[in-house]
Parts: C-alpha cells; sequence; structure tokens
C-alpha cells in the first residue's frame, strides 16, 4: 500500500486528493483537543469571542495526551473516541477546521459537513498511544491549561501514521469494510 505524505495547513488540493482507505504520514502542527475543550470552543464562539487558535485549515486531534516521562515531549497519545465531538464538529467545520483524527465512526451529520466544507477524518490506532507519542517533535499548551490532559495542546508531529477513515467525497472506510464482509 502505497503511503501519502501531507501536511498541515491542509489545503483543498490535498484534502481532494486523499481518498478513505488511504494510509498517509501527516507532519506539521496538529491541535489536540477533546470533549470539554470542545465545549469551551463552541461557547466561547456563542459569546461572539474568538478561538484559542486559528482554526482556518487546520487539524484537531482527540486526545489527552498523558504527561511527558523525564526526557520526552509527551506521553502517551493515543485517540479518543471521535463520537463524542459529533455536536460540536460541524460548527468548527464551516470555521474552516480541514481534519479531524480520532477513532470511532462519525455521525451523518459529520460525514455531510465534511463534503459541504471539504474536509477529512484520518483515523489513529486505538491502544497505540505510546507509538503514536513517537511522532510528536514538540508539544505546547495554547488553551484551557486547568483542564489537564484535555487542554487544546499545540503538537508538532513528523510522520505521524494515520488512515482516511472519511474524505470528501462521502465514503467511508469503515461501511466499506463491513460491506466487503456482508453475506
Amino acid at each position: 500500500m502505497e503511503i501519502k505524505r501531507i501536511a498541515t495547513p491542509l489545503t483543498l488540493d490535498v484534502i481532494e486528493g486523499l481518498h478513505a482507505g488511504e494510509k498517509v504520514f501527516l507532519s506539521g502542527f496538529i491541535y489536540t483537543a477533546r470533549d470539554s475543550a470542545h465545549k469551551r470552543m463552541i461557547e466561547t464562539l456563542k459569546r461572539g469571542e474568538k478561538l484559542p487558535f486559528d482554526i482556518v485549515d487546520q487539524v484537531i486531534y482527540y486526545c489527552g495526551p498523558s504527561p511527558a516521562a523525564p526526557g520526552r515531549v509527551i506521553g502517551a497519545c493515543g485517540p479518543t473516541t471521535s463520537s463524542r465531538m459529533d455536536a460540536y464538529a460541524p460548527i468548527l467545520l464551516s470555521l474552516g477546521l480541514k481534519g479531524m483524527i480520532g477513532k470511532g465512526k462519525r455521525s451523518a451529520a459529520v460525514k455531510d459537513a465534511m463534503r459541504q466544507y471539504k474536509a477529512v477524518y484520518l483515523g489513529a490506532t486505538g491502544g497505540a498511544g505510546a507509538l503514536l507519542s513517537r511522532s510528536v517533535i514538540s508539544a505546547e499548551t495554547v488553551a484551557y491549561e486547568d483542564l489537564g490532559p484535555e487542554a487544546i495542546v499545540r503538537l508538532g508531529v513528523k510522520e505521524m501514521p494515520l488512515f482516511v477513515i472519511n474524505d470528501v467525497y462521502g465514503n467511508d472506510l469503515y461501511d466499506a469494510g463491513a460491506s466487503q464482509y456482508k453475506r
């Protein structure tokens, strides 16, 4: 299987060149955010305030990294279940978010928003947080430090191994895989 090497910020050309089922190595900067951070971001928007980082063409990783061991940039940083962010994702996609990383299926509303706003959902292997942390070359908390591991952290990543789960064409790797084995 060919591996595509992509980098942030995600451009429309890159996004339109990705297809469900492809393996990618992602490099650049991404932002971690889980449930609590997403809730705060939406509350911030409802108050008419700016988000704590420029979301346009960026990628959010649904992850709450564990503390770094001595000599390490970060602790384990595995994906969390993405469906917990489904209520928030369409709003962020409408503001220019271009990529999301997590594990598990997405709702129809999120998949529709990805097609409408031209964004992708990338899957990280659950249970492999220690291995995924090897791709992290820098980590800096940028917002909501009081949330601890659920704070928004800007990660520098190099060749983070991921799969394209949902593309801009409405394809879904989970659905495609399941249909191969139906009788």
